[in-house]
């Protein structure tokens, strides 16, 4: 058996090196802008790509290894959010309505981080009052 790669693999890695080039991380989530007061803005983007390739080897009497072959893909490319970081706080501002259980969860997510830290912070201040008291007013720390 042959070493040679068959026309349609070059074919195919030829179509797919070109895909690479056009779709990389920076594609789904994008580089990072800033405005004059800070904010910074992060777009997210849905990224779709298809490809196809065929060939046929083409019997002939005059010369072997005949072939004829083609390839093709495509991108698209979709905004769906944009991660907003501002004094210290993170939202994520979808494009579209979409309202699933899901949505609502990564939506809520840096909020609720925020509140979770609140009560803890809250929490613990009283838990450190009450043994300042059970220890009569003195702080043993």
């Amino acid at each position: 058996m042959s070493n040679e790669k068959h026309p349609i693999s070059e074919l195919m890695d030829s179509s797919l090196q070109n895909l690479r080039t056009l779709v990389d991380a920076d594609t789904v989530v994008g580089e990072a802008i800033t405005t004059p007061d800070g904010t910074v803005i992060i777009p997210v983007s849905k990224v779709s790509f298809g490809f196809a390739s065929g060939g046929s080897d083409i019997p002939t009497i005059k010369q072997a290894g005949q072939f004829g072959g083609g390839a093709g893909g495509g991108v698209s490319v979709q905004p769906i959010a944009f991660l907003v970081i501002k004094d210290g706080h993170v939202e994520l501002l979808q494009m579209n309505d979409s309202k699933t259980t899901a949505d609502r969860i990564v939506t809520m997510a840096p909020e609720m981080v925020d509140k979770f830290a609140e009560l803890f912070a809250k929490r613990d201040k009283k838990e450190r009052r009450a043994h300042i008291e059970a220890d009569g007013g003195e702080s043993k720390g």
